[in-house]
């Protein structure tokens, strides 16, 4: 699954979306909703890529909500934050209705997914091993009413095999700019086998394990997509407390080894008159 990624870059950055010079952006609607951050979770505020309309080819960069309501109460707790490649290709339940008309592509550096070893969660964090934008595909879904509400889910696929000792899943990324236009092409307003093709796997993305302060929704910092293995607060930091520790264990097995004086607390007696006239005796 994909429950959190990044998106830290300044919006500018963002609107230029490195990796793909010949993707040309639009406009940004309701740009000033997204505010950049390390930290993206269910319910923010992010931007996402769709065609300006249908017939249109050009595209337009949109900040919508993630996670799509479903069920009859329409309640936050009731919302899909991803979508299974596999129900979409079958157009099971509330995805046939998307998958025609409503693609598009969610913009980020990268996601988190957590690893489990034990008991402990351990974060980490895939991105392109180029450093591109990672662009994802998407659904999205618009509410009735007077001010019309979008929001959006991210569509996951089996993990690649390279990525399967973190998770059983991960997000449908579009590595080109050819997938990123086929997929946003709604102009037919159909699903096509074609399009099934492109919700596969991706190899060749790097990953590694980041702070755990990632995990708390609220936190932000750029470290967070760092490898904490280069953090001097991060891994660094704790082998030399281990080494700090080792040292000062040995240390204290010499100590052990080697006699020391023992200072009594217990006040000595006088010498009786046989031990000194014993001792003088001895010399």
């Amino acid at each position: 699954m994909c429950g959190r990624y990044a998106l830290g870059l300044q919006r500018a950055e963002i609107r230029a979306l490195p990796g793909y010079p010949n993707l040309e952006m639009g406009e940004w609607v309701n740009e000033d909703n997204f505010a950049p951050r390390y930290n993206i979770a269910p319910n923010s505020q992010a931007p996402v890529i769709c065609r300006r309309n249908a017939s249109s080819p050009g595209l337009q960069m949109q900040t919508m909500r993630w996670g799509i309501p479903y069920g009859k109460v329409h309640a936050k707790s009731q919302q899909a934050i991803n979508a299974r490649s596999e129900n979409i290709m079958e157009g099971i339940g509330m995805w046939n209705k998307y998958r025609s008309s409503n693609r598009c592509v969610v913009v980020s550096q990268g996601y988190y997914e957590w690893q489990t070893k034990g008991k402990a969660k351990l974060p980490h964090f895939t991105k392109h091993a180029n450093g591109k934008l990672m662009l994802m595909a998407g659904l999205y879904h618009v509410s009735d009413g007077n001010i019309p509400n979008y929001v959006f889910a991210i569509i996951t696929t089996s993990a690649s095999t390279s990525l399967r000792w973190l998770h059983d899943r991960q997000p449908v990324i579009l590595t080109t700019e050819a997938d990123v236009t086929r997929w946003l092409d709604t102009s037919s307003k159909t699903w096509s086998a074609e399009l099934g093709k492109l919700l596969r796997p991706t190899e060749g993305l790097i990953c590694y394990q980041v702070p755990k302060e990632v995990g708390k929704v609220g936190t932000e910092s750029p470290a967070f997509v760092q490898p904490v293995a280069t953090r001097k607060d991060g891994i660094e930091a704790m082998f030399a407390k281990q080494r700090t520790k080792q040292d000062g264990n040995k240390e204290g097995i010499k100590r052990k080894r080697s006699p020391s004086p023992v200072i009594s607390s217990v006040q000595s007696k006088p010498a009786r008159k046989e031990d000194e006239n014993h001792k003088k005796l001895k010399v």
